[in-house]
């Protein structure tokens, strides 16, 4: 995409979002809207600077943060482990497909009771819930992207001597599933997102209990403040990740 085609798509992208506040401002003011029950958008950064200067903001988030980061890791490093081990070892596939195909149409909110029987209301059981969701996206990308290497990869590396797992493994299967292992890390990362704010609904300190408090008060004003930390959290950790990708991958360029 040349870069006026990209600068003219980042034009339209923010006139668009721009009339859609600016039609929900007026719904508002005209009374299309109940004003009880839904926010003004111009009173939001009022909102979002009192929940800062109260301190609440950056402890919500914070909390958010840890129970994210820790769920985000565990899930991902074992998604990527086990789904590369099925792909490359067919008996341990054989072992476990049918175990893989009971558990993972299981949401990961299904498991918030066995969460909160095993962990009680705690950190751990938030950063549980988290990880499971995202360990399928990571098990099932990893698995995939192993599994459409072209097997001629493999016979050549064997020409030339290196016909044993961990060559195989370091120089052909991580290498070539490399954009597809990355693909799924990106989609574990909207995943935890859309999970740990379900996470923290039943008590655990973050975002998402501060949500329940604030529509519990039908203060929606502080509901949208956090709505929108949550898409600002998620544009930051995409718009990171998709620089180290494209540095990991350069080599395709």
């Amino acid at each position: 995409m040349t870069r006026p085609v990209r600068h003219r798509r980042t034009l339209i992208s923010a006139v668009s979002l721009a009339a859609l506040v600016a039609l929900w401002e007026a719904a508002l003011r005209v009374g299309w809207l109940p004003s009880n029950l839904v926010p003004l958008p111009s009173q939001i950064p009022g909102v979002l600077w009192a929940e800062v200067l109260d301190g609440i903001w950056l402890d919500v988030v914070l909390s958010s943060l840890s129970h994210y980061s820790i769920g985000l890791v565990i899930g991902s490093v074992l998604g990527i482990a086990v789904g590369m081990a099925a792909a490359l070892l067919p008996r341990f596939d054989a072992a476990h497909s049918w175990l893989a195909r009971l558990l993972r149409p299981i949401p990961p909110l299904a498991w918030i009771p066995f969460a909160i029987i095993w962990f009680g209301v705690t950190e751990t059981a938030a950063a549980f819930i988290i990880s499971i969701g995202v360990f399928w996206i990571n098990y099932f990308t990893s698995y995939s992207a192993v599994r459409a290497i072209d097997d001629g990869y493999y016979e050549v590396a064997r020409a030339f001597g290196q016909g044993g797992f961990s060559a195989r493994l370091a120089k052909i299967s991580l290498p070539a599933a490399a954009p597809g292992i990355l693909g799924g890390l990106r989609a574990g990362l909207g995943q935890g997102w859309m999970t740990v704010v379900a996470a923290e609904l039943f008590g655990i300190p973050g975002i998402g209990q501060r949500m329940m408090e604030a529509s519990g008060l039908l203060a929606t004003d502080v509901v949208v403040v956090y709505m929108l930390t949550i898409a600002a959290l998620y544009a930051l950790f995409d718009f990171l990740f998709m620089r180290i990708q494209r540095r990991v991958l350069r080599w395709q360029q």
